[in-house]
């Protein structure tokens, strides 16, 4: 019988992959890759060697979990195929995961959690303006995932009343906005990772919480703008 979640994280330019166990949500495995615009060509060889060094087989996949966005369209696009794909395959239920969540899970495991303290994950959406959401150390969505014009007021009410603490590839624009640094930590080195996608999807898995197959997209929060190259 199928034990195992499959999780993919392509949100951003590190490409991972991780292997859960379905019944305790222990982790079986993970591998990652840090190559710019490589997860077209490298997230099947990744999924394939994960399995292949866990010793599974697709065969023992029981759902696949896909970090659902915001983050890089490109990205988030190729995850979302190749997660389809594998359900489709293997007839098995599809999960989505929000990064901003996975993030916030990520450092809510090694964080001590205080009685007014919110975690803020950012990712870059270029120029002044971040993703950003805020969850309490428990995973409690305070603010839902939004887009965000950095300024010396954003997120001037939540510094009011909670200590901050921001991470992701995008926290940094806001550090040297914020005058009063008492009310706000950074991390560095913080990055999507399947490993916190997987974790979340194992307890999706236990309700339930499936998407539809056929008719799947990623949460890209914003609409992608594109332009028309000029005549020469």
């Amino acid at each position: 019988m199928p034990s195992m979640i499959l999780s993919l994280e392509t949100s951003s330019p590190v490409c991972s992959v991780a292997l859960h166990r379905a019944d305790d949500g222990q982790l079986v495995g993970q591998s990652e890759l840090r190559l710019e615009k490589s997860h077209s060509s490298h997230l099947s060889v990744l999924v394939s060697q994960l399995l292949e060094n866990t010793l599974h087989t697709l065969q023992d996949v029981a759902a696949v979990a896909v970090s659902d966005g915001p983050g890089s369209y490109t990205g988030l696009r190729i995850g979302a195929a190749a997660a389809k794909g594998l359900c489709y395959a293997l007839d098995i239920p599809l999960i989505a995961v929000n990064t901003l969540a996975a993030l916030a899970r990520q450092v809510a495991a090694a964080t001590v959690p205080t009685e007014n303290l919110l975690l803020c994950p950012m990712l870059d959406a270029r120029r002044m303006e971040v993703y950003t959401a805020l969850y309490r150390p428990d995973g409690t969505e305070v603010l839902a995932p939004t887009p965000l014009i950095l300024d010396e007021t954003a997120l001037a009410e939540q510094m009011a009343h909670h200590r901050l603490l921001c991470f992701g590839n995008g926290a940094a624009k806001l550090r040297p906005l914020v005058q009063d640094q008492s009310t706000v930590g950074f991390l560095a080195g913080i990055e999507p990772s399947a490993v916190a996608v997987g974790a979340l999807a194992v307890e999706a898995y236990k309700r339930a919480e499936f998407r539809d197959v056929a008719y799947y997209e990623p949460f890209y929060l914003k609409e992608v703008y594109t332009t028309t190259p000029k005549a020469k």
